[in-house]
């Protein structure tokens, strides 16, 4: 049962979900993947699928009949949400894209600033007890307006040694280059090294078990990576007039998702907090995923009965929870004051799971309290930005005796030197 607390027991230490951490052991397991993949290339891969997902692969890369058979089993309804689902997270993304700039003086001064597409990404896309093509559209959308030529799947296959249908027509909707049968760890190790099937990429985005988030910061440095991203979390933030139904279900949609889950209410209402506490138990009892909803509840879930709503804002903008709903009648006029939160849901008929489908803005987003610094993912997460600058002689010696000085300052002659030689003079 979701514990209710008044805001004087509030600490915000106890309202942060960890990111994933491995211990000792499974650091070292990873760290043996990643070298036998970097040694053996497909043939690791075809060995762990057969070791971790009981699929027996005659190749690594998904074939395009393997992706027309997949057409074939979606119906036509689903198919149509996918293609308008990308066309949402298209639309507002597009919006992200930023120009190369140039300044050029009259002076002889020339600057600017080029914006360039990576050449190449990885998206890893979690198998296990779900399958999720909407974080397929999430991930491999904005790389594609980015105008990265090249995006890779890795995602582990079933038994029958098949990728899911529905991640299939979810990646060719979104422009997926190539689709690897492989997941956990090696399937890092390949996006990041590469091997005979697998070309290696410039960076790695997507969740993941603590194996996989474990390989991702094994691989930083060689690759980009996104984040280190922690369980799912949800804080509603309602007056009294909130249906209490209402803020139960967009609890609960963020509890089913992991028993690591965090669901938060801030209420100005102590007898909203009691009723939205009656009907989340009325509610979970129906979920299929109850006993994952349940231990997310019991261990994770809080209500904290505030003073106001301004002392709510308050205590959201130090939990910075990845995903904030603001269920009152005026929420625009909220926003203003949001600091630290990662996708912002305005209003009482705004359920998270509006983002995480549909809406346009992405879903995957800042947990485990890193909204405070870093933002969901985006166009710009796939660029890189390389500056220029060129100045003509009579510029140059405009600025000569500055820069020698700067340079002497800090014990650079050499620095102040390549200047000054260049109008015959020595700065050592």
């Amino acid at each position: 049962m979701m514990k209710i607390m008044p805001v004087d027991q509030f600490k915000p230490e106890e309202f942060k979900t960890p990111p994933i951490q491995a211990g000792n052991e499974i650091e070292a397991i990873v760290d043996e993947i990643i070298a036998n993949v970097r040694k053996n290339g497909d043939r690791a891969l075809k060995e762990y699928a057969a070791k971790f997902d009981k699929a027996e692969l005659d190749a690594v890369l998904v074939s395009e009949e393997e992706i027309a058979e997949a057409f074939a089993a979606c119906d036509a309804e689903f198919i149509e949400i996918l293609k308008q689902a990308r066309d949402n997270i298209e639309n507002f993304h597009k919006r992200q894209v930023r120009s190369s700039f140039i300044v050029s003086e009259e002076d002889g001064r020339v600057m600017g600033q080029r914006v360039i597409p990576l050449k190449r990404v990885g998206l890893y896309v979690p198998g296990g007890t779900a399958a999720y093509p909407s974080s397929v559209l999430m991930n491999a959308v904005p790389p594609k307006i980015a105008g990265v030529k090249e995006i890779v799947i890795a995602t582990p296959p079933g038994k029958d040694g098949k990728v899911n249908p529905a991640i299939l027509c979810a990646a060719k909707i979104a422009g997926v280059t190539k689709i690897v049968k492989a997941g956990g760890a090696q399937a890092i190790a390949a996006l990041a090294y590469g091997t005979e099937s697998v070309p290696n990429v410039d960076k790695i985005v997507g969740p993941g078990n603590v194996f996989v988030a474990t390989a991702k910061r094994r691989v930083y440095g060689i690759v980009d990576i996104d984040m280190i991203a922690g369980p799912s979390e949800i804080l509603v933030l309602a007056d009294g007039k909130s249906n209490p139904a209402f803020v139960a279900a967009d609890l609960l949609s963020q509890a089913e998702h992991d028993k690591l889950a965090s669901a938060i209410l801030v209420t100005d209402s102590a007898e909203l907090a009691e009723q939205v506490q009656a009907e989340v138990e009325k509610q979970l009892k129906l979920l299929p995923r109850q006993e994952i909803a349940r231990a997310s509840i019991d261990n994770n879930g809080k209500i904290i009965v505030v003073h106001n709503l301004e002392q709510g804002i308050d205590i959201a903008n130090l939990i910075a929870p990845e995903h904030l709903e603001i269920c009152v009648d005026e929420p625009f006029a909220y926003l203003p004051r949001i600091e630290s939160a990662g996708s912002v849901f305005l209003g009482r008929n705004v359920p998270e799971a509006l983002g995480d489908y549909w809406a346009g803005p992405n879903h995957t987003l800042p947990t485990s309290g890193t909204a405070r610094f870093s933002s969901p993912l985006s166009v710009d997460d796939f660029v890189k930005k390389s500056q220029f600058l060129y100045y003509s002689t009579d510029a140059l010696k405009a600025a000569k005796d500055s820069i020698v000085s700067f340079a002497r300052r800090e014990g650079l002659n050499g620095h102040a030197n390549s200047v000054a030689i260049r109008f015959g003079e020595s700065a050592v």
